[in-house]
């Protein structure tokens, strides 16, 4: 009777027929090989192939130098750029084939230290113990397409867990990021951590302060673009990590959210943020998983530590948290070397997001709803979003009143949209058209008008040249009383 097949053996052949489809992978492994090295697929794809995920980078690793890898590549590909010679790492290109080839190698941090000290190595296994996890510590060996799984990478693929090839605190020795990585980890593939590691992690979480800001974000970047975030954030706050790198999140909890229908300010962030998710691919027009939205979710109520304030009767209140919230968020950013497009984005529709509970049921004048698009800009979809995501209340009549409410302020904005197109209001006279009028020179006066104007087209809509004209001269007059 035939023995039925595990699934590390299932595992590991669906790993080589992929491969086996791979001419060009197999192509320089071949050209490795005759020149006497060792090659081989490492990490991430491997790791990919065993998931049936999409692979997004090639990545190898042999025991030759930098030098070598080029000299070796150099023949076959059609360019061959420096990624990292310094951390061993060779860029090279085949036809529509990218990959990166890298030295076996082992990392770590002095102490204080923000930048790894790489040291080469010759052996694969030497260069597996020293990856951040077992899920990422396999290989294959090309063109031999002989699998190197020395540390039960499979079996925690299966067990969906994120271990380490050896102790934990070892591994966040050699690279304190790993920390944040396990998190990130955690919210693409669902995956558990396994108690070393969470000790580790929180012993050691003071660590991180000696990584870069730069990595630092990037990695909670991916975190948040992840499948699972809410996972990853609740790992970075019960490691106490959040606490080092974005200390104003985790503070939330100790703050009671008005509504008094959340346990803190930090969990209904959480769930703002898991509901802006949602409405990325479920709320019209649908988009592709969006930092920004996603960032302006988590931080929309981050200044409300800052302006609680205790009210006769038991109330709490957080007023004008929304503005404090912006400038908090944006120092924070800041900190982080945040693009400067993105902090403008975020902070906008951070300060914007209790605008629409002014609407009420349907109060606003078309003058507000215009001055609500013009102050949204590029951001009126997120804005639409976050809004809508910020309704956590657990009243079902409430939450249905204030979706009826955003769905109405939507329908008028569409039909404004229309007759006027809103996203690009500008005022019936324009800057040379003003300066004529009022036989003007160019100056801090003119700009006063064209404000003037604009706050008109926004109050009344669009008019005529000539009713244009009177506003204007009935203003101008009025500045000579």
């Amino acid at each position: 009777m035939n023995e039925k097949p595990s699934p590390e053996s299932i595992a590991t052949h669906v790993v080589m027929s992929a491969l086996r489809e791979m001419s060009d992978v197999l192509s320089i492994a071949t050209k490795f090989e005759s020149a006497g090295f060792e090659f081989a697929i490492v990490g991430g794809p491997v790791r990919d192939l065993l998931l049936g995920r999409e692979i997004c980078d090639l990545d190898f690793t042999t025991n030759a130098t930098p030098e070598e890898i080029i000299a070796v590549a150099k023949p076959w590909a059609d360019s061959v750029w420096d990624v990292g010679i310094e951390f061993g790492t060779v860029g090279v290109r085949r036809g529509d084939t990218e990959m990166e080839i890298t030295t076996y190698r082992a990392e770590k941090y002095e102490e204080d230290s923000r930048k790894p000290q790489v040291a080469f190595g010759t052996d694969l296994l030497e260069d597996l113990v020293r990856r951040d996890f077992t899920i990422n510590a396999m290989a294959v060996r090309l063109p031999q397409l002989e699998f190197v799984d020395p540390f039960g990478g499979i079996n925690d693929l299966l067990k969906k867990v994120i271990r380490t090839p050896r102790a934990a605190e070892l591994s966040f020795s050699d690279d304190p990021l790993r920390m944040m990585r396990a998190a990130r980890f955690a919210s693409q593939l669902g995956f558990a951590l396994v108690a070393d590691v969470v000790i580790a992690a929180t012993e050691m979480a003071d660590r991180i302060d000696i990584v870069s800001a730069e990595r630092i974000r990037d990695e909670l970047n991916k975190l948040l673009m992840g499948q699972f975030p809410l996972l990853g954030l609740e790992i970075l706050e019960g490691t106490k990590i959040a606490d080092r790198i974005m200390p104003e999140l985790p503070a939330l909890q100790l703050e009671i959210d008005e509504h008094h229908r959340h346990k803190d300010v930090y969990e209904h962030s959480l769930i703002v943020l898991k509901q802006a998710i949602e409405l990325e691919s479920t709320h019209s027009p649908v988009m592709e998983p969006d930092l920004v939205l996603r960032l302006a979710a988590l931080l929309h109520d981050i200044g409300k530590p800052k302006t609680r304030r205790f009210e006769q009767g038991g109330g709490v209140s957080f007023h004008h948290h929304e503005v404090v919230g912006a400038k908090i968020a944006r120092k924070r950013m800041m900190a982080l070397r945040y693009p400067g497009v993105i902090v403008d984005q975020v902070t906008q529709l951070i300060e914007l997001h209790l605008r629409f509970h002014g609407y009420g049921q349907g109060q606003w004048t078309d003058a507000a709803v215009r001055r609500y698009v013009r102050d949204a800009g590029d951001q009126l979809v997120r804005l639409h979003k976050l809004t809508r995501a910020d309704c956590t209340t657990r009243n079902q009549r409430r939450a249905m009143i204030l979706a009826a409410t955003y769905d109405d302020l939507e329908e008028r904005i569409a039909v404004l949209a229309s007759q006027e197109e809103l996203n690009s209001i500008r005022p019936d006279l324009d800057g040379n058209q003003i300066m004529e009028i009022l036989a003007l020179p160019a100056g801090p006066i003119v700009g006063k008008a064209y404000k003037h104007m604009l706050d008109v087209r926004l109050d009344e809509g669009p008019m005529t040249y000539e009713q244009a004209v009177d506003h204007l001269k009935t203003w101008w007059n009025a500045q000579a009383d």
